[in-house]
């Protein structure tokens, strides 16, 4: 695929350092190719389960989550169109992240996935794991991983 093509950009964060960097390289090349940015965020249903049964949130906390990730996610898109991305927009889930972005981009609907990593190592990747990695493994699209800077 030619970098010509990358027109339609999602850019999966966790309003994270790492993803705010894959944000400006996202808005950067949708300016530079006349694309536009979708900034997606998918997060997992919090609940524990123990020995007596499993734990779920309240729907008064599961509303909360829904509502902050949707204020998190008007901010983000409002920041891609500041740093020049042409359009903007956003979604989001309920899932495992990586499963998420990978069903997401198997719609087709994206020439370009940028995603940031946090570019751990040793008993933190093994113990947090990777999104990026299981993202850049499984892709049906090209994959630009951004580590931040600091």
């Amino acid at each position: 695929m030619s970098a010509l093509e990358w027109k339609r950009i999602l850019c999966p964060v966790d309003f994270s350092l790492a993803s705010r960097d894959a944000l400006k390289v996202a808005a950067d090349l949708a300016k530079r190719f006349g694309g536009d940015v979708t900034v997606f965020h998918a997060y997992p249903l919090p609940g524990y389960t123990l020995p007596e049964g499993t734990v779920l949130p309240s729907p008064r906390m599961l509303q909360d989550l829904a509502d902050q990730t949707d204020r998190l996610l008007e901010e983000w898109r409002k920041l891609a169109l500041d740093l020049g991305a042409p359009a903007a927009t956003s979604a989001k889930s309920i899932g495992d992240p990586a499963v998420e972005v990978l069903e997401l981009t198997r719609k087709g609907e994206f020439d370009l996935l940028v995603i940031g990593t946090h570019g751990r190592t040793g008993f933190a990747h093994a113990l947090l794991g990777s999104v990026a990695e299981r993202v850049v493994r499984k892709s049906g699209v090209p994959v630009l991983t951004v580590r931040p800077k600091d």
